[in-house]
């Protein structure tokens, strides 16, 4: 990594934590030469929906401790 990255790396480290989000999702999103408009409208009214699910306790899920056993299974 150049010194100006190193330096960079040092500064930004002392940002709160909303900053540095918000430094991370910018970064990340630069790094996406064709982003596509309706894809990313998709996935917000998708994300909408299931935070309403879950707020109005419609949503269906499975026991935290099922899925991990699931991942470990597949991945493990």
């Amino acid at each position: 990594m150049t010194e100006t990255a190193e330096k960079l790396k040092l500064e930004l480290s002392q940002l709160s934590l909303q900053e540095r989000a918000e430094l991370a999702r910018f970064l990340i999103h630069s790094l996406d030469e064709g982003v596509n408009d309706d894809v990313e409208a998709a996935w917000d009214i998708e994300l909408t929906q299931r935070l309403e699910d879950i707020h109005c306790v419609t949503a269906i899920g499975e026991p935290s401790n099922q899925v991990f056993s699931q991942l470990r299974e597949k991945y493990l």
